[in-house]
């Protein structure tokens, strides 16, 4: 039943009833509505959460291509110019901690 039925319904109870059932008709009347509310209110949230949770996946998943891009080409670099097994352990130590930060945020 639309806004506008339940509000119809309510005053042709009102006429029926007379006024001294105004106010339990008032209240079940705001009771019904406020359910409504509820009821697109909860739709629209659960519809939001479901559009971030979306936006995230495609942002951990660019994080982790352009993560192992630079990884890659920053191994291939130390490899080549220095052979240090230090600098290749922080850069992907580096790595890491940036997705692990991204990741529970």
């Amino acid at each position: 039943m639309s806004t506008g039925d339940e509000l119809r319904a309510a005053v042709s109870a009102r006429r029926d009833l007379g006024p001294e059932f105004e106010d339990a008709i008032v209240e079940s009347f705001l009771d019904k509505m406020g359910k409504e509310v509820d009821r697109r209110v909860d739709e629209r949230l659960a519809a939001v959460k479901g559009k971030k949770r979306a936006g995230n996946d495609g942002q951990r998943l660019a994080l982790a291509i352009v993560s192992l891009a630079l990884g890659t080409l920053a191994t291939v670099a130390i490899v080549v110019t220095s052979r240090e097994g230090g600098a290749l352990f922080l850069v992907w130590a580096g790595i890491a901690l940036v997705n692990l930060i991204f990741s529970r945020r």
